[in-house]
């Protein structure tokens, strides 16, 4: 989950017909003007105004076309707001000339509105070389408490508490200012989400609806909806739910486009259907988006190597080893690294599953090397994710004894989110877990931590498949007739084709 956003309403609306809606709604005197969510901005400029806003519905409904607030300084080079706002798009991609607009803001603070001058202090450190998360959150939370409709600082927020794991620092902010954002479009796509990685499903889906009833278009609502539905092994309901939202997405970015997508080939895998039809939204949907001039190539690569480890998982790589082949061609490409954990981490397996374990090897010293740079706190955080880096490094190779030596007996994904990933992303090491342990003869403990799974997602034939294995390394006869018909079942259940 990447700070590249798709707006819900229609994109090709000009700032000039933004300009004109916002004269409509806030009344503004000589010298300032205000935002979208009615805080006041020191600027004569509406063109300026009118990007900011602009610029707010890209971030929050995931468009592609964030960039536009580096409009805003050129309306009005002296803005704090815009400045700041241009500086944080910039940080991940161009950082001299992020840290140029940072200086810009910086240096006319003193005839700043109390919004701007707080926005400001909570931006600046979130950019800033040793940045700390907890006090970039707390200094957030001091932000919404005094604007709480400001949208664009929820987001970063969710998103901040996201890489760090916790969607639980999350939630209580949202839920205290909610009140003050009832009824409004994005609020309840950003209230889903924590919800759903907290394990409260029933709020969850009911939050995503609500967001879904409020703009039909809105993909973050249609994604926390469709997290809600896999979990709970709904498939079809969430294909059908997801395939008829799909025209909407051709706005968005390639993060949020690809992303979505990947989910709708999970349900597809997870629910049993032939593979041709996982093959098809991979080839047809995922990687066609590379096709587009504005693709951001890493975040499609992420989702393509995610749906490719979970086939691994399964034993299903064979049908697409050509694909993974030629993905991992590209991921040599060291100018992709070190962007996201989770997508060097499975680059790391694509690497050494292809036989490029000197490349993998490279990779994976160089996530240790980075980590040591850490502070001590981050240094101890950090180590979950070189420990599954380490994992997956060996069974990419085919070490599968020396990989659950690095998994540990008591293993469990959720424990491991630092790496910037959702529930539904982290369960594939989950898989690869339960697949070592039987690969390694481990069929009692597989057998243990199987049931307990199947307790939480009876409706995955997947996991039935596995104790049915697990049964019949054991020699329980009677154990695997039951779990083979439970699989089978559910296989017949989700997905009808001709």
């Amino acid at each position: 989950m990447k700070a590249s956003y798709c707006v819900s309403q229609n994109l090709s609306m000009s700032l000039k017909c933004m300009k004109e809606d916002e004269s409509q709604i806030h009344k503004y005197r000589k010298g300032s003007r205000y935002v979208w969510w009615g805080y006041e901005v020191n600027t004569s400029s509406d063109d300026c105004i009118a990007a900011i806003n602009s610029y707010s519905h890209q971030v929050l409904g995931y468009g592609r076309e964030k960039k536009v607030i580096l409009e805003a300084p050129l309306y009005d080079k002296d803005c704090v707001l815009g400045n700041v706002l241009a500086a944080h798009c910039l940080i991940s991609s161009d950082v001299s000339r992020a840290k140029t607009y940072a200086k810009a803001a910086e240096s006319h603070l003193g005839k700043a509105t109390p919004y701007e001058k707080a926005v400001f202090k909570a931006v600046n450190y979130l950019i800033s070389d040793h940045m700390d998360e907890d006090v970039a959150l707390e200094l957030h939370s001091k932000l919404l408490k005094k604007f709480p409709k400001d949208l664009l600082s929820w987001k970063r927020v969710e998103i901040l508490c996201f890489y760090m794991g916790r969607p639980d620092l999350s939630l209580p902010l949202f839920k205290k200012i909610i009140p003050e954002n009832r009824d409004q479009d994005y609020v309840y796509g950003m209230l889903a989400f924590p919800l759903l990685e907290l394990g409260h499903l029933a709020e969850a889906e009911k939050a995503a609806r609500k967001g879904y009833e409020i703009n039909k278009n809105d993909s973050w609502a249609h994604h926390c909806l469709c997290h809600v539905l896999q979990t709970e092994c709904r498939f079809k309901e969430a294909v059908e739910f997801m395939e008829g939202c799909a025209a909407s997405w051709d706005s968005c970015s390639s993060l949020r486009y690809s992303h979505n997508w990947w989910h709708v080939a999970v349900c597809y895998l997870e629910g049993g259907s032939p593979l041709s039809k996982v093959q098809e939204i991979y080839d047809h949907q995922m990687c066609k988006e590379l096709e587009k001039e504005d693709a951001v190539a890493t975040d499609v690569y992420m989702d393509a190597l995610g749906l490719l480890l979970r086939l691994d998982t399964r034993d299903k790589q064979d049908e697409f080893l050509d694909r993974l082949k030629i993905l991992a061609n590209c991921l040599t490409d060291e100018g992709m690294w070190y962007q996201e954990w989770l997508f060097d981490i499975t680059i790391i397996w694509a690497l050494s599953k292809v036989g490029n374990t000197s490349q993998a090897h490279v990779l994976l010293e160089g996530l240790k090397s980075r980590t040591s740079k850490m502070s001590k706190k981050k240094q101890q955080l950090m180590q979950k994710a070189i420990q599954v880096a380490e994992a997956v490094y060996e069974y990419g190779k085919g070490n599968y004894k020396k990989a659950l030596e690095l998994l540990g007996p008591d293993f469990d994904a959720a424990d491991y989110k630092v790496i910037g990933a959702s529930d539904l992303q982290m369960d594939v090491f989950n898989e690869i877990w339960y697949k070592l342990l039987l690969l390694n003869g481990k069929t009692s403990s597989a057998i243990k931590v199987l049931e307990k799974r199947i307790r939480q997602r009876d409706g995955a034939p997947f996991l039935w498949r596995l104790l049915e294995k697990s049964y019949a390394m054991e020699g329980n006869t009677e154990a695997v007739i039951t779990a083979c018909e439970k699989a089978k079942a559910l296989e017949a259940s989700y997905f009808k084709f001709d």
